[in-house]
C-alpha cells in the first residue's frame, strides 16, 4: 500500500462515489426531459441522493409564499417516498424563508434540527441526521421549493448559515464526538452534487410549466377560434347574443350574462346557466343596484374586472344570495367594444376561486371576439333595414283602385348581401278608367342600381299620367338614360288599359317590352298564353324601337307581368322554375276578392321554395278582370 497522502485522499468516500453520482447525474437529465411531473423525477432523485456517503436523510419542501404545500422525505432506514401537505399556519423557519433570485445553500446546524418550525427537522432527526445542507430555490413568481440532505456527521462551524443563532454550536448533539474529523471533501463533493440535483428539479419544473403553458395557450386558443366559428356563423343578432352566453357554460363558467347598452342603459339580453331553471332568476339578480354600479364602473374604466368571494360582500352573490347567485365565489366582468364603441358587457359567474380562465388578456381576447360578431350583427341589422327602408321607397305603398279591376303585386328578395335590388313596378290611374302598369329590371345591385330605379320609375309614371303610349314611354325613358350617361341597362314591359267600348267590362290593352320576359295572360277557360312582344333593352343604343302589341282581356282574364328573377330560378339539376309557371298561373282562381294578389304571392313563394341556384329579387305584377265570361 503506498504511503502517498495524496493517493489516500483520492480513496475517500467522496472520491469513490463521483463516478456514481455522475452515472446517476445523466440519468436524471434524461429523465427531467421525459418525465411528465416531478414526482415522478424526484421518487429516483431521493434513491441516488440517499446513495450518497453520509446522506442518511433527504426532503423536499414545495412553499406557496410562507405557506407549506407539501413535504416529502426519505431516509436510509425507510426509503419511502414519505409525504404530508401543509398545515394551515406553518411557516418556515427564520434561516430558511422564501429565496431571492440566487440559489444558495446553506449549512445547518444542529440546533436547527430541533427547530419545530422547521418542517423537515422531525424526519432528519428521526433518520439520525446530525447536520443538514439546504438548498433552496424559486419555481415561479408564487412558489419555491427547498431540497435537504440529512448528513450522518456535523458540519464545520464555519459551514453554518451566516444567519443561523448565535448558540448553535452549544446546542450541538451531546452525544457527538468533539473531536469528530471534518470530511472536507466529503461536503465539498455534497454541496456540488446538492447544487446540480437543483438544477435538475428547476430544468424539470421549468420544462413542465412551459409545456403546460403551451397545452393551456393552445386549449384556450382552440376554444377561442371555435368561439369564433360559432359566433360569425349566422347575422341573426339575437342568435349571436345567444350563442356568445352559450359558449361560456359551462366552459368557462356556471353562468353567464350579457348586457347590451340600449337608449344610454345596460339591459340583460342573454343568460344562461348550468341550471336551466336559474336562468330567469339570474336576469333579475342583474338589476341589483350593487351588481348595476359594478357594471358601470367597468363600462367607465374599459377595462375587465375580476372579482374574489371577499369583494362580493354588500352584492346578491354569495353566502347571502339565493338561487344561482348562492354558489357563486367569483366573477369576472368584461367590456364589450368593437369598431371604437362600447357595446355592453360580458358577466361570468363561477362556483371557485378565481379559475385559471379568468387571466386579463383571455378575457379581453373572448370579449372583443364576443363584441365583433356582436357589433357585426347589429350593423347588419341595421343595414338590413335601411335597405328595406330604401326598397320600400322605390316601390309603391300601395295599388290604386281602379273599378272593375283586380291588382295584386309581391316582391321576393333573394340576394343575402344587403344590396339594393333593381327590380321595381306600379300602376298608375289615368282618366275616364284608364290606367297603365308597368315593371322593370335594372342591371345589377347597389346604390347605382337603387338610383337607376328612382329614375326609371318616376320617369315612367310621369310619361304614362300624361297618356303617353307604352312604346313612346319606353322610348322617352332611353333617351333619359342615354343623356344621362347610365352606366347600367334595364329591362321593362308596360301595359296600358283602356276599358273595351262593348261595355262588357273587358279591357284592351296596348304592350310595349324592351328586353324584358313575355307577359303572359291567363284566359278565362284556364289556358295560358304568352305574349310575343319584345325590344332592345333600354340605356344601350340611341334608338330604342319597341313595337306595342294589343290584345283583349275579357271578364275573368288576368294579365301576369314579371322579373326575370321568377323564371330563372332554377333547381341544383338546371331545372327553371319557368317550366312550371304555366301550370301555376292555370289553376289561379279567377279575379275579384284579392285573387290577382294570392296569384303573384304565389308565384314569387313558389319559386323561392323551389330555387336552389340564382340569386335575384323577383317582381310580380297582375291584373284580372273581375267576373266571369
Amino acid at each position: 500500500m503506498s504511503e502517498d497522502p495524496t493517493v489516500d485522499e483520492e480513496r475517500t468516500p467522496a472520491r469513490a462515489a463521483e463516478p456514481s453520482w455522475s452515472a446517476g447525474l445523466h440519468e436524471l437529465w434524461s429523465l427531467a426531459d421525459s418525465a411528465k411531473d416531478v414526482t415522478a423525477l424526484a421518487d429516483r432523485l431521493y434513491d441516488i441522493l440517499l446513495g450518497l456517503p453520509g446522506v442518511v436523510a433527504v426532503s423536499g419542501s414545495r412553499w406557496e409564499g410562507t405557506r407549506l404545500a407539501y413535504l416529502r422525505w426519505g431516509t436510509l432506514r425507510s426509503p419511502g417516498p414519505h409525504r404530508r401537505a401543509g398545515r394551515d399556519g406553518e411557516e418556515a423557519a427564520p434561516a430558511h424563508r422564501t429565496p431571492g433570485d440566487t440559489t444558495e445553500i446553506t449549512g445547518v446546524p444542529a440546533s436547527t434540527l430541533s427547530d419545530p418550525g422547521w418542517p423537515e427537522a422531525a424526519p432528519l432527526a428521526e433518520a439520525g441526521a446530525r447536520s443538514a445542507l439546504v438548498c433552496s430555490f424559486r419555481l415561479d413568481s408564487q412558489e419555491w421549493a427547498r431540497l435537504t440532505l440529512g448528513l450522518a456527521a456535523p458540519q464545520a462551524p464555519q459551514d453554518a448559515a451566516p444567519d443561523a443563532p448565535q448558540d448553535a454550536a452549544p446546542d450541538a448533539p451531546k452525544d457527538a464526538a468533539p473531536d469528530a474529523p471534518h470530511d472536507t471533501a466529503r461536503d465539498t463533493f455534497l454541496r456540488t452534487a446538492l447544487r446540480q440535483a437543483c438544477e435538475i428539479v428547476i430544468a424539470c419544473q421549468r420544462r413542465l410549466l412551459a409545456q403546460r403553458e403551451t397545452e393551456r395557450r393552445q386549449t384556450i386558443d382552440a376554444f377561442l377560434a371555435e368561439a369564433s366559428l360559432q359566433m360569425d356563423a349566422t347575422l341573426d343578432a339575437e342568435e349571436t347574443l345567444r350563442r356568445v352566453a352559450r359558449l361560456a357554460v359551462p366552459a368557462i363558467a356556471e353562468g353567464c350574462v350579457l348586457h347590451l347598452l340600449r337608449n344610454r342603459r345596460l339591459e340583460p339580453v342573454a343568460t344562461t346557466h348550468v341550471a336551466a331553471g336559474e336562468e330567469r332568476g339570474l336576469t333579475g339578480l342583474t338589476g341589483d343596484p350593487w351588481f348595476q354600479d359594478l357594471l358601470r364602473r367597468v363600462m367607465k374604466s374599459e377595462q375587465p374586472l375580476v372579482l374574489d368571494s371577499t369583494d362580493l360582500e354588500g352584492g346578491p352573490f354569495g353566502p347571502g344570495g339565493r338561487g344561482a347567485a348562492l354558489d357563486v365565489r367569483s366573477l369576472s366582468v368584461s367590456p364589450l367594444r368593437a369598431r371604437g364603441r362600447l357595446l355592453g358587457t360580458l358577466t361570468f359567474l363561477h362556483q371557485s376561486d378565481r379559475p385559471d380562465a379568468m387571466s386579463a388578456w383571455f378575457l379581453t381576447d373572448l370579449a372583443r371576439r364576443a363584441a365583433l360578431a356582436i357589433d357585426t350583427c347589429l350593423l347588419y341589422e341595421q343595414r338590413r333595414q335601411d335597405v328595406v327602408s330604401l326598397q320600400r321607397h322605390l316601390l309603391p305603398s300601395g295599388l290604386p283602385e281602379v273599378p272593375g279591376v283586380d291588382l295584386g303585386a309581391a316582391y321576393g328578395v333573394a340576394d343575402a348581401s344587403l344590396e339594393v335590388g333593381g327590380d321595381f313596378y306600379d300602376v298608375i290611374r289615368a282618366r275616364d278608367g284608364e290606367f297603365a302598369l308597368f315593371v322593370g329590371d335594372v342591371c345589377g345591385r347597389g346604390a347605382e342600381a337603387a338610383a337607376l330605379t328612382g329614375l326609371a320609375r318616376h320617369t315612367l309614371r310621369v310619361l304614362l299620367e300624361d297618356g303617353c303610349p307604352p312604346e313612346r314611354a319606353l322610348a322617352r325613358l332611353n333617351t333619359v338614360l342615354r343623356q344621362q350617361k347610365a352606366s347600367r341597362f334595364l329591362t321593362a314591359t308596360v301595359a296600358s288599359c283602356v276599358p273595351d267600348e262593348d261595355g262588357s267590362g273587358a279591357l284592351r290593352v296596348r304592350i310595349a317590352s324592351a328586353g324584358h320576359p313575355v307577359p303572359l295572360i291567363r284566359r278565362a277557360g284556364g289556358t295560358v298564353e304568352e305574349v310575343a312582344v319584345g325590344g332592345l333593352m333600354l340605356g344601350v343604343f340611341d334608338d330604342a324601337v319597341c313595337r306595342p302589341v294589343t290584345r283583349r282581356l275579357a271578364p275573368g282574364e288576368m294579365l301576369v307581368l314579371y322579373t326575370d328573377g321568377l323564371t330563372e330560378a332554377r333547381t341544383q339539376d338546371g331545372t327553371f322554375f319557368e317550366t312550371l309557371m304555366p301550370s301555376r298561373i292555370a289553376a289561379a282562381v279567377p279575379p275579384g276578392g284579392g285573387g290577382a294578389a294570392r296569384l303573384a304571392e304565389g308565384l314569387v313563394g313558389a319559386a323561392t321554395a323551389f330555387r336552389h341556384v340564382g340569386a335575384d329579387d323577383m317582381a310580380v305584377l297582375v291584373a284580372g278582370v273581375e267576373g266571369e265570361r
